[in-house]
């Protein structure tokens, strides 16, 4: 009884742990194969319908769009997103021809309480990023 008592919350711990640390590996390929296909959504200079009213939505607000579609179970907000355009060196998603990188920096919330204060604000700060180069689509 003593040797289960002991050895219970340690068990259980690591568990929780491994559980942890697989859902935070599941968030961040989740993360890269979204932004990667957020910014080959991006290239073709296209511009997404509303779900919610059919009004076409902005180049950037598109992107955003494309990337949460291709993320299940990751809830990212406007504000994660950050989009670079490397040829001009401006923070815009670029025209024809210009080079852009979208990122997205998200923080993960840990399950296991235990592991919360090794952490700062109790979460796992992922950021993943894609750079491409936009196809030479026109302009409106």
């Amino acid at each position: 009884m003593a040797e289960v008592g002991i050895i219970l919350p340690l068990l259980t711990l690591v568990t929780f742990s491994i559980v942890d640390f697989a859902s935070i590996f599941y968030a961040y390929l989740s993360m890269q194969n979204g932004v990667a296909a957020a910014t080959r959504f991006a290239v073709t200079g296209r511009q997404l319908s509303n779900p919610l009213n059919n009004a076409t939505l902005s180049r950037s607000d598109s992107i955003k769009l494309a990337m949460r579609q291709a993320t299940p179970g990751v809830k990212i907000n406007d504000s994660d997103f950050a989009f670079y355009n490397v040829t001009t060196g401006a923070s815009d998603t670029g025209g024809p021809e210009d080079i852009i990188r979208v990122t997205v920096t998200h923080d993960w919330p840990l399950l296991t309480p235990v592991l919360r204060p090794f952490f700062t604000g109790g979460s796992v700060r992922l950021i993943v990023s894609s750079t491409m180069k936009n196809e030479p689509f026109p302009t409106s």
